[in-house]
């Protein structure tokens, strides 16, 4: 009997003789069928760990007690479980295979989640793998929401934190109140302030539900032209009559009709009156005596009241990160042949870099032209090319990109200038190597694009404008 029960009392074969990885590979080739199930005798004696012997189970036929049929109709997937194995990595599994009000299904149908999403979080329960790709993750949150696997919900949150950008933040911000996460709700709106316009332009942006329209637009903080807000919601009422099914050419009374009271939220009265007059006035949005109305705002003493929200948006106010502790200016320096002053930083945290602030003419008053550049391992994120009038002072003298660039922390970036001009300039000495402006800490070093003297202890680009 005993021989029976323990059929080997030999000692362990030396290591050299256990098999290799190729051969635990080869036999899983060679004795795993077509419907995933294992064919050999004495697959767990391949297998050291309990991890490993657990992670052969999964969506495997092998010991199989239960199955689920996965995705909408249409678009379903039969996969395998192993009870057991499921109630040890989900509360909810437990209560569905084992509490009080458990039934006895062998099969169970999950028709609001995607299969590969499902898989993906079998995957975690079985080998402790997370394996998360963009065009998933969101389905994945779902299902590690829903069955209550809260590491893997929280490997999704951080993996959306890293891949957030103005493209994505409307969406996600949509997601993330619906998920209840509110660290990745604040990511967004960091994203959504800072790089407004660009969000607002987003195709994701007409994909959100309308109280996350109405978030938006009621958004004190937004760094955006008001005339942008108004030509976002107009797209998104585009887009919602078309969800609506009224076609692909909606009238204004339909777009009004989607928008309803969030109309109001946009800022109109504080467009200038030319904007207004090109834009909204024209767009058959507004009744002619809301036009009406806006106009006499702007023009009349006497004004009318008005169901818009009348004062402009606040914004976000730039901070500035000044790297010299003195500034100075010598009878031959700093000159501007077309030679670049460049500097490497990185921050500690998620900013938003608006422009450089620059040091100007030491001679009197003078024009400068200037191109600055933002790279990121010798990838461009933001060029501009912009004209600045100096009025002799030792200050510093702002020039902006476009739309603020996104810099992601602990990687090193290159802010470059190379200006045109002909007068001598003030330029920066007492370099720090760190500075702390707020909660984002900057660190600095030298750059090898740098031709003009420019480094961390002196020279130009003495500040770096940002919004945090």
């Amino acid at each position: 009997m005993a021989a029976e029960l323990y059929p080997s009392t030999k000692k362990p074969a030396p290591a050299s003789s256990q098999p290799s990885a190729t051969a635990v590979q080869q036999y899983q080739q060679q004795n795993i069928s077509n419907n995933n199930t294992i064919q050999g005798c004495n697959w767990q004696g391949l297998y050291p760990t309990i991890r490993e012997r657990n992670s052969v189970m999964f969506n495997n036929e092998q010991m199989a007690d239960v199955h689920f049929v996965v995705g909408p109709p249409g678009g379903t997937q039969r996969v395998p479980g192993h009870k057991y194995v499921l109630a040890v990595g989900s509360s909810v599994f437990h209560a569905m295979f084992y509490g009080e009000l458990a039934e006895d299904k062998d099969e169970i149908r999950i028709p609001d989640v995607e299969p590969p999403s499902f898989l993906a979080m079998l995957k975690y329960i079985y080998c402790d793998e997370i394996d998360l790709c963009a065009d998933t993750v969101l389905a994945t949150l779902y299902a590690a929401k829903k069955y209550i696997v809260p590491h893997l919900a929280r490997a999704c949150v951080a993996f959306l934190e890293t891949s957030l950008s103005a493209r994505n933040a409307c969406v996600l911000l949509s997601q993330s109140c619906l998920f209840e996460e509110p660290e990745l709700t604040q990511r967004c709106w960091e994203v959504i302030d800072a790089q407004a316009e660009l969000a607002l332009r987003s195709d994701g942006f007409c994909d959100i539900d309308a109280p996350t329209l109405e978030s938006i637009l009621r958004r004190e903080t937004l760094n955006a032209k008001e005339t942008a807000v108004f030509d976002a919601a107009l797209r998104w009422a585009e887009a919602e009559c078309v969800r609506r099914g009224g076609g692909a050419a909606p009238s204004a009374d339909d777009k009004r009709e989607a928008l309803g009271k969030a109309l109001y939220l946009i800022r109109v009265p504080a467009m200038p009156l030319d904007e207004f007059a090109n834009g909204p006035a024209q767009s058959g949005l507004l009744t002619l005596a809301e036009t009406n109305d806006v106009f006499l705002w702007h023009t009349a003493a006497r004004k009318p009241s008005l169901r818009f929200v009348r004062e402009p948006r606040q914004g976000l106010a730039p901070q500035r990160c000044h790297r010299f502790q003195s500034c100075a200016y010598r009878s031959n320096q700093w000159r501007y042949r077309g030679r670049c002053d460049s500097i490497q930083f990185a921050v500690d945290r998620r900013v938003f870099v608006a422009g450089f602030g620059l040091y100007g003419s030491s001679c009197g008053s003078a024009e400068y032209s200037a191109r600055i550049e933002l790279k990121r391992q010798g990838a461009a994120l933001g060029v501009s090319v912009a004209k600045y009038f100096s009025d002799g002072s030792s200050s510093t003298f702002p020039v902006w990109f476009e739309h603020p660039v996104q810099i992601e922390p602990d990687t090193f970036h290159t802010a470059s200038v190379v200006l045109d001009g002909n007068e001598l300039s003030y330029f920066g000495q007492e370099g720090m190597t760190e500075v702390q402006c707020g909660k984002v800490t900057f660190q600095f070093q030298c750059s090898s694009d740098s031709t003009n003297g420019t480094g961390v202890q002196g020279g130009q680009i003495p500040e770096l404008i940002f919004y945090a």
